[in-house]
């Protein structure tokens, strides 16, 4: 589930932070599967890391603007 920009600025800033924490979780899943060798589509890390690295770079231009 890949996230837009546009779509993470029209969240709050508690509702990124919740995000933000299911994208870890999420994260630490699959990094368990890559290390049990249960993963068998690798670029999923990517792209769960790709959506951090989004919502992280939203939240701190939210609080840029403030």
């Amino acid at each position: 589930m890949i996230m837009k920009a546009a779509e993470l600025r029209q969240k709050s800033n508690t509702e990124l932070g919740q995000e933000l924490l299911s994208l870890n979780k999420a994260l630490f899943g699959l990094r368990m599967q890559l290390a049990t060798q249960q993963l068998s589509n690798n670029s999923q890390l990517n792209k769960v890391r790709r959506d951090i690295a989004r919502v992280k770079t939203i939240l701190t231009e939210k609080g840029a603007q403030q």
